[in-house]
Parts: structure tokens; C-alpha cells; sequence
């Protein structure tokens, strides 16, 4: 989808339908999608595999937990 891996493509778009169907939060719905739409192509040309980066970041057990 232009640029954004398919899964945060569809996870965007669900979340913005989601705000401007069903909310009927037709501009803060559209503006969602624009900024996240935006962001995750921004995030793919900076690297591709970012999406596998960040599912073993969220993963991963912090080192300094007390």
C-alpha cells in the first residue's frame, strides 16, 4: 500500500475506519490514517525489516528490570 508494510497498513486503516465509521470522526479519522500512513512509509524507507525489529523489541524482557 504506497510504501507501508501490509500489516500496519491494514491496522491503520481498520483504526481509521474504525474512527471515522463508527465514531463518525470523519476528520479525525482521515487525519489518523494520513499521520500513520505517513509515518510507516517514513519508517520502511529508513529500514526495511522495521516491523521485525520492532515485534523482538516488544518482545524482548528488559535487561535493568527491577
Amino acid at each position: 500500500m504506497g510504501g507501508a508494510p501490509r500489516t500496519v497498513a491494514i491496522i491503520n486503516g481498520t483504526l481509521a475506519a474504525a474512527l471515522g465509521l463508527g465514531l463518525q470522526l470523519w476528520i479525525a479519522g482521515a487525519i489518523v490514517w494520513i499521520f500513520g500512513h505517513g509515518a510507516a512509509v517514513y519508517a520502511a524507507r529508513k529500514d526495511p525489516a522495521f516491523m521485525e525489529v520492532l515485534v523482538r523489541h516488544v518482545r524482548h524482557k528488559g535487561a535493568l528490570t527491577c
